[in-house]
């Protein structure tokens, strides 16, 4: 009677063990998905103050730099306007993850057609603020993509966890289900060409 008691307790330990575990793991998921957010949104404040920059910049050569944005989009078919909408999308806590990690990377890709403008103004590049914003993306943009590293090397320790033996057992019951990693960029998949 007393070894059936005592093979019931550490049996009992052992699933508290496994709940809390998974728990933990779940919450870190959380946890990163939220630190994601954060640096979406941060680098969303951050995306109009430089579009106003280059925007109040052009007040001094409007027509010749107006003209060349003009040419650019023309080409890219993304105007400076759809940097604003990605940086409204990013911000916006109430459009799912996924969403808003696919308007980081619209905007990572049409800050660097906005960042290859600024290289035909020398007096735009040498602008403190324009420089600093460009500081502040840059560093944002290696938090975004530590954030995502972070996110989907939790999600795969709980995805890991919850469909492990003996954990798979409790996972069902207390209904702890697979997470989704995100996806690379598109863009980051593709070989960057040199030429000499």
């Amino acid at each position: 009677m007393i070894i059936a008691l005592v093979v019931i307790a550490v049996i009992v330990v052992i699933g508290i063990l496994i709940y809390n575990g998974m728990v933990k793991s779940r919450n870190m998921v959380d946890e990163s998905e939220s630190q994601i957010g954060v640096q979406l949104k941060r680098r969303a404040d951050l995306i109009p103050n430089l579009v106003n920059t280059v925007k109040g910049y052009s007040k001094h050569e409007h027509d010749t730099f107006m003209d060349t944005i003009a040419a650019r989009n023309a080409g890219t078919s993304e105007p400076l306007s759809s940097l604003e909408n990605d940086a409204k999308t990013m911000a916006n806590d109430n459009v799912d993850l996924a969403q808003r990690v696919k308007a980081n990377d619209s905007a990572t890709a049409g800050l660097g057609r906005l960042f290859a403008i600024a290289e035909n103004y020398p007096d735009l590049k040498a602008s403190q603020n324009f420089s600093q914003l460009q500081e502040e993306l840059t560093t944002t943009e290696n938090r975004v993509a530590a954030s995502r590293t972070n996110f989907n090397r939790v999600v795969r320790d709980y995805n890991t966890k919850i469909q492990s033996f003996p954990a798979n057992l409790f996972a069902g019951m207390f209904g702890f289900s697979k997470r989704d990693q995100l996806p690379v960029d598109a863009a980051d998949e593709k070989v960057p060409e040199v030429k000499f």
